[in-house]
């Protein structure tokens, strides 16, 4: 079996040593692949050093491109599974082989694992998705509401460990690199389910993941995640407009989520440097932008 492992990586090169490391000790991978979108603290010049890891050097086109060059690269590559994760989760030595268990199925296209963050479990995984009501979440049935022990048929899970049966990239595609970052994940697991496989959460199968801002207030992470708003409202209109079942979910949900934003950033401004009045019309064009499916990298 031809397992290939494809990680992104954007300048963090201390996080991808451990990752790396921690795919070494995984087997049976057969190579593993990073994709530098265009690291300048030093990750270019670790990874050369580097004779058991193919590395494909590219700008900095997000996540989604990413993921779009290194799952396509396995797949030409004569892949069979291939195993997508961010720079900032390590999985553990069995966590391959716990996968692996579950592979004879041919109806599941998708294997998660599960993902750890300071010993407790991380999970934004779901099981259904709502495209009918704008007024609820489209991500019904939240694992993290749940007791989970067993594997679990889910609906989504994140690129954070995915590991991909060939057959769904040969009947789906690629991962829609024009999202650049936020609900690319959400999108190919969607388009993977209206494809008719199935996408299987394996509990045994460990990650430890990275934890971030854990003692930035509310207006320092709220800078600091300034400059992701724009994809954030814009893919998720997208999303909703995309496969939404009826005129409300298509257009009003998406309202809603920006709407908020900009309260958000109206009522703040003044007492807080988190947001300013003259971010709002950034926001509004994320809409925008999203109920029109016009995607791409803003410049």
């Amino acid at each position: 079996m031809n397992i290939i492992a494809v990680v992104v990586t954007f300048n963090r090169r201390e996080l991808l040593k451990r990752n790396i490391e921690c795919l070494r000790k995984n087997t049976p991978i057969s190579s593993i692949i990073v994709v530098n979108n265009g690291s300048t603290d030093g990750t270019k010049e670790w990874l050369d050093e580097q004779n058991d890891i193919t590395v494909i050097h590219q700008e900095n086109v997000g996540g989604s491109g990413g993921f779009y060059t290194g799952i396509d690269y396995a797949y030409k590559n004569g892949a069979d599974w291939v195993w997508c994760m961010d720079d900032d989760v390590f999985p553990r030595a069995d966590c391959l082989e716990k996968m692996l268990l579950h592979t004879t199925d041919s109806t599941i296209g998708i294997i998660a694992p599960r993902r750890l963050m300071d010993g407790e479990i991380f999970c934004h995984d779901f099981q259904s998705y709502n495209m009918t009501n704008p007024f609820s979440s489209m991500y019904k049935d939240k694992l993290s509401k749940k007791i989970v022990n067993s594997p679990t048929f889910i609906a989504g899970t994140a690129f954070e460990g995915p590991f991909i049966r060939r057959d769904v990239i040969e009947k789906i595609g690629l991962p829609t690199r024009e999202l650049f970052i936020f609900c690319d994940d959400t999108d190919y697991c969607l388009r993977t389910i209206l494809a008719g496989y199935k996408i299987l959460y394996v509990p045994e199968a460990l990650m430890d993941k990275q934890k971030f801002f854990s003692n930035d207030t509310w207006s320092e992470r709220s800078k600091k995640k300034k400059w992701k708003r724009y994809y954030q409202i814009r893919n998720s209109a997208y999303l909703n407009h995309h496969y939404g079942k009826n005129w409300s979910v298509r257009y009003l949900r998406g309202f809603i989520n920006v709407f908020g934003y900009i309260a958000t950033a109206f009522i703040t401004a003044p007492f807080s440097n988190a947001w300013q009045w003259n971010e709002i019309p950034k926001l509004w064009k994320a809409y925008k932008d999203g109920i029109s499916e016009r995607l791409g990298i803003i410049k």
